[in-house]
């Protein structure tokens, strides 16, 4: 009973704590008006002219908290409050985002196996769930297919937990370029220095909450596959 309790806590409520506190250091940060004035927009390309990335262009994204950086298309896109907007938040994930460009433009290990691995993730995202019902429904009805199915589920699976694992590195060494080109180029003073470091560590708590939920689900089916051998 304890074991369930201590899942349950991993799959619902870290995850969720972490999402709440990530929205809530945002909307907090993004209402402190950055000393440079400098909307994230701006804050993108003067971190991407002073690297020395010239194919990378900053487009306004939608929705809420969607920054993101293509690499494919080479853009970093943000959401439109932190495009438009001279906040501390936005200063931090503007030049989080850049931070990827960076990654991309000087061949980033993690980044680049993160990429190759990108299609099996997205293949054992989509299949991992449905083999693996499939398999327990057939061990259930005591097919012995049904734990060789059980198994191949968990394979696809273990594409996509790997993949969470790796965003890890990359999440995080983005932060440190962030932070370390802002304070280069005089983007924030002191205070806003130590503002836009805790924006961009909850943000990376809540990749560490779905490593560990993913793990987590890993682990569970793993035993269960183990059980029905």
């Amino acid at each position: 009973m304890f074991s369930y309790i201590i899942y349950f806590i991993v799959i619902m409520i870290v995850p969720m704590y972490f999402q709440f506190r990530v929205k809530s250091t945002y909307n907090k940060y993004s209402r402190v008006r950055s000393t440079s004035g400098k909307t994230g927009k701006q804050v993108a390309e003067e971190i991407l002219a002073a690297n020395g990335i010239h194919d990378v262009e900053v487009l306004q994204g939608e929705g809420f908290l969607s920054d993101h950086f293509d690499p494919m298309k080479k853009r970093v896109v943000l959401s439109p409050s932190n495009y438009q907007q001279p906040s501390v938040a936005g200063t931090a994930i503007a030049a989080h985002e850049v931070g990827h460009a960076i990654q991309h433009a000087h061949g980033y290990g993690f980044l680049k196996f993160r990429t190759v691995l990108l299609p099996l993730a997205n293949l054992g995202s989509s299949l991992s769930y449905i083999i693996i019902l499939a398999g327990i429904v057939l061990t259930a009805l005591s097919n012995t297919f049904g734990t060789t199915l059980l198994w191949v589920g968990i394979v696809f699976m273990s594409f996509a937990v790997l993949f969470s694992i790796i965003t890890l590195p990359v999440e995080f060494d983005a932060s440190k370029r962030a932070m370390r080109q802002i304070e280069k180029l005089n983007m924030v003073n002191q205070q806003e220095y130590r503002h836009a470091k805790k924006v961009l560590s909850a943000a990376a708590m809540t990749y560490v909450a779905a490593t560990a939920v993913a793990v987590a689900e890993l682990a569970r089916f793993i035993l269960i596959a183990r059980s029905g051998d």
